[in-house]
């Protein structure tokens, strides 16, 4: 039975989350990022100042609360252990491969963040309401199913999971972490995103700045190796040097880079939108260069600084119960602990966000949106942080896999199909309220 379920699993995934998926995901980046003209280096730091200044709303939030919102999404167990299987099973060369899935992947994110400001709704939220836009609701339908199983997969197991398996050599037991994720995630998550925003604007800059310091650190003490794992970052991204096996390699390590990238940056599957499109009194384009923003922190900064400490330090074991051997041979037992508790903030960060995400899209897909179907959707999203501690992290990150393609197979070609909305001259208009 376990072997044929595992055999559905590899089939589903190569399927919704083949490398035909990962290739429409870049090529979309691509696509957007020539049609900016490469906005992502000669415009959006620019305007990134704008997207952020100001704090005042009037019932939806604040440029700061949607970024550290969509970044809580994103900002999960990736940016530690999907970077280490990363280079598991890619090498170092992965990094290089995340490095270009994010430059491109944030004008794919640039373009959801425009669209879901200019066609999302109160009641088809976030990408939900381009995807209607492009392919009616029974096409929407699809995608907020996909987002709903994301939500349970991704964004609750995969964490919960992720965090379990780096928790329990530190002595915590998993019933005993999926317990407190449960309950935490209960108390949190009661109010929706409104409720949770105001969790994440403290929880998000506190978790980063502690897993920068310990970082800094790691680099500070094994300052000299950095060139040595640049340079093998290179090598293995573009070298075709060892033939056959250098192709294979090279190609391993494209895949790999690429689906760790989206799996931690989310571009393509329009997720961080669900917060950022209820940003007040900024225009489509601001909203678009916030998301921007959150793919450059998560990726191109964060995983960057994560791969670096793995690679510098004389850990060669990347497996996620590992993972975390790189701060304790560097930094000694303070530095094993600091870091777990990164992992579970990340992850719990994650879980929170999500967690919204999916209701929110599950309240598009029932025709009663009362209090008796959220409390249900709490009562799921609490077992999957259970169950999430209690399974193996890389069979729980196959499934997810899967769920992803699910919503990137309708994000996507609506983004292409809505091109000339994304870079259209906007006509002034008073701030939306959602």
């Amino acid at each position: 039975m376990n072997e044929s379920f595992s055999a559905f699993v590899r089939v589903l995934t190569a399927v919704l989350w083949g490398p035909h998926v990962l290739l429409l995901i870049l090529l979309a980046g691509v696509w957007f990022t020539l049609r900016g003209r490469f906005m992502q280096v000669t415009k959006l730091p620019g305007m990134t100042r704008g997207a952020l200044c100001g704090t005042q709303r009037c019932g939806g939030f604040s440029a700061f609360q949607s970024l550290t919102a969509s970044l809580a999404g994103s900002l999960g167990t990736g940016n530690i252990l999907g970077v280490a299987a990363a280079i598991l099973v890619g090498g170092a060369g992965a990094v290089v491969w995340m490095w270009i899935a994010a430059f491109f992947g944030m004008m794919t994110v640039y373009a959801e963040g425009v669209l879901a400001a200019k066609f999302g709704t109160k009641n088809a939220p976030g990408a939900i309401g381009y995807v209607q836009k492009a392919f009616g609701r029974h096409g929407a339908k699809i995608y907020a199913a996909g987002c709903v199983l994301s939500a349970l997969g991704m964004g609750t197991m995969a964490q919960t999971g992720a965090a379990s398996s780096v928790l329990v050599p530190m002595g915590v037991p998993r019933v005993l972490a999926g317990v407190v994720f449960a309950g935490l995630l209960l108390l949190c998550v009661r109010g929706g995103l409104p409720k949770a925003v105001r969790v994440t604007e403290k929880l998000v800059p506190f978790m980063a700045g502690l897993f920068l310091a310990l970082c800094a650190a790691v680099l500070l003490l094994r300052g000299s190796h950095i060139p040595g794992a640049v340079r093998n970052m290179l090598k293995g991204a573009f070298s075709l040097k060892a033939g056959a096996g250098g192709v294979c390699g090279m190609i391993l390590a494209m895949r790999e880079g690429i689906s760790r990238g989206v799996f931690t940056n989310e571009a393509g599957l329009g997720s961080g939108t669900f917060a950022t499109f209820r940003t007040e009194n900024k225009t489509p384009e601001q909203i678009g260069t916030l998301g921007a923003l959150q793919v450059f922190i998560d990726t191109i900064l964060l995983c960057t600084i994560t791969a670096l400490c793995m690679l510098v330090s004389p850990v060669r074991d990347f497996s996620p119960e590992a993972a975390l051997s790189v701060f304790s041979l560097v930094l000694g037992r303070f530095g094993e602990l600091s870091a777990g508790v990164c992992v579970a903030l990340f992850a719990f960060a994650s879980v929170l966000a999500w967690s919204c995400y999916g209701m929110d899209a599950l309240l598009y897909l029932l025709p009663k949106k009362g209090a008796a179907e959220k409390r249900i959707y709490m009562a799921f999203s609490a077992l999957s942080c259970f169950l999430g501690c209690m399974s193996p992290f890389l069979g729980v990150l196959n499934v997810c896999d899967a769920f992803n393609g699910l919503m990137a197979l309708l994000n996507v070609p609506a983004l292409l199909v809505l091109t000339p909305q994304v870079f259209a001259k906007q006509i002034a208009q008073k701030p939306k309220k959602v």
